[in-house]
């Protein structure tokens, strides 16, 4: 990231911050604030602890570069290399270098399967910086892995469940409390995320307190759901063995009472705990049943999120939502090549479902070794692909995450509240085609992705004008953007339910056609399927 030498600074009461002008091509500069602590760091005693707001201070904080990444997986997605450490809970303001008050706001949850990623992975400057209209757009840090989630009966007897989500809760109320000093409006708050971090923005969507202030005004649930995946009680049985499994790699002494066992977490040094976390990650890794995830805790998340949306106890705030075409193909196992697997495969991830669910699915997915006209036949097997790949991927992605994504879709419209549905289908690849998590890259007007040639810089450019839209005047529709011949994106209606589909048939970036950046069109893919895995999913729920 390129820099000018001009300093910006913003006084808060944590403290004066000086940060750092950027411009890389952009129409304009931005000024941005990296690396601001809003909580103390979570280590020594703090760690396995809620989060502690930052004191009031006259420091200078130099705020010249992205603070820590929290500790976890290597990336699987893009964006610069950032140092990793426990104290990761900082933030990052981003904010036109002439600007008015009062603007909107944009706070970016980043993603990574609560067990990795950053908030550098999105290029919220160059998001910033390319909108028609102005807003301050934030990103932050929170713990991810057994530091961020470590559900167990005594997690929740110490009070210690879904610390990461605990974290963001805290950013939220920083925003609120700080960002006037921004030029930004804290009554104009709109959160976005992908993958983890629309998980993580659904559980906040449904924790409502009608006595508390809201955080938030509007939502960007991308390629996630507070019903995707298992959303299980802290207790699960799958929980409490990861647990085990955690405290085992740490070589926790089996005779420890109870109440000595966190002071003996905090004790040890850091590589112990994200050595160890790795390593349980791995060992249920190929069963997508991961470790160190949300759980229902009666708190944040009070009760199975499907009961919640029911209840229409939840924040009513207009809502952008969607899902890719290959949600499935990061995480799926690429070398399935027997039909056996494909139910295995089922019968392991959730154990709850009946031989005759079992036997549903196989029809729903008609198996390609038995049937020639199956549209799940791979044409791919030269590039290292097993003869199942395209049907458990499908499959996979048609549970955790179409699924869902369909069901914030109804339940919120259903409930009067405006919903803006999108399907984005760019085939990016050969093997990922439309994969989960391309859309971040296109949102951002990345000039990695703006230079690849004509038709990629429209698909960008149009999504990234119906998001800002959005961000600014919550309407996706009101601001045109570079390419004002665009659909209208009407919100989604459950009668006649319809969707805004990116790169529907562009296939330039593996060698084949070009077409139309959006289409407006009824909600009719993969209809039979999802609805299966709608009605499954009090199972991804239970203990």
């Amino acid at each position: 990231m390129s820099s000018e030498s001009a300093s910006p600074s913003v006084i808060l009461p944590q403290g004066t911050v000086v940060g750092v002008q950027l411009n890389n091509g952009y129409p304009q500069p931005v000024n941005a604030y990296l690396g601001i602590p809003y909580a103390l760091p979570p280590v020594g005693n703090l760690r396995f602890c809620r989060p502690v707001k930052v004191p009031h201070s006259t420091n200078i904080i130099v705020a010249s570069k992205y603070g820590f990444a929290a500790p976890g997986k290597a990336l699987l997605m893009g964006g610069p290399t950032v140092e990793k450490s426990e104290d990761c809970l900082t933030a990052n303001v981003f904010q036109p270098i002439e600007h008015d008050t009062k603007l909107p706001v944009a706070i970016y949850v980043h993603g990574g399967a609560f067990n990795r990623g950053s908030a550098s992975m999105h290029d919220t400057a160059s998001m910033l910086a390319w909108s028609e209209r102005p807003f301050i757009a934030v990103s932050f840090g929170y713990r991810l892995g057994a530091l961020g989630f470590l559900p167990s009966t005594l997690s929740k007897k110490e009070g210690l469940l879904n610390l990461g989500l605990h974290d963001q809760i805290l950013l939220f109320q920083w925003v609120q409390e700080n960002i006037e000093a921004f030029g930004g409006d804290p009554n104009n708050v709109t959160l976005f995320g992908l993958s983890a971090g629309a998980h993580s923005i659904g559980h906040h969507l449904l924790n409502y307190d009608e006595h508390r202030k809201p955080l938030f005004h509007r939502v960007i649930i991308e390629s996630g759901s507070p019903t995707s995946r298992a959303v299980r009680p802290y207790d699960a049985k799958v929980h409490e063995q990861q647990f085990q499994d955690f405290l085992k790699e740490v070589e926790c002494p089996k005779d420890l009472p109870e109440s000595e066992i966190f002071p003996f977490l905090r004790s040890l040094p850091s590589s112990i705990i994200t050595d160890a976390q790795a390593t349980v990650f791995d060992k249920w890794n190929p069963s997508l049943q991961w470790a160190f995830q949300p759980v229902i805790d009666g708190d944040i998340i009070s009760r199975k999120p499907l009961d919640a949306w029911k209840s229409g106890l939840w924040n009513k705030v207009p809502i952008m939502t969607g899902f890719n075409t290959n949600e499935g193909t990061m995480y799926v196992d690429k070398t399935m090549s027997r039909p056996e697997q494909f139910r295995s495969f089922w019968h392991t991830l959730l154990p709850e479902l009946s031989t005759a669910d079992l036997d549903t699915i196989e029809k729903l997915y008609p198996d390609p070794s038995t049937d020639p006209k199956s549209p799940y036949v791979e044409t791919r097997l030269e590039h290292g692909l097993g003869a199942q790949y395209k049907r458990i991927e499908a499959a996979y992605g048609h549970y955790a995450y179409v699924a869902p994504v369909r069901q914030t879709a109804e339940f919120a419209s259903c409930q009067g509240v405006p919903v803006y549905l999108y399907h984005w289908a760019l085939a990016r690849t050969i093997v990922g085609r439309a994969n989960h998590g391309d859309n971040m890259y296109y949102e951002a007007y990345s000039n990695n992705i703006t230079t690849l040639s004509k038709s990629q810089q429209e698909l960008s450019g149009t999504l990234h004008a119906y998001i800002t839209s959005f961000i600014t005047q919550s309407d996706p529709n009101a601001i045109s953007g570079r390419y004002a011949q665009r659909p209208e994106w009407k919100p989604y209606v459950p009668d006649e339910p319809g969707v805004l589909i990116f790169g529907q048939g562009n296939e330039e970036l593996i060698g084949g056609d070009v077409a139309p950046a959006a289409e407006f069109q009824a909600d009719n893919w993969a209809r039979e399927q999802t609805n299966f895995w709608w009605s499954k999913v009090e199972i991804s729920q239970l203990a």
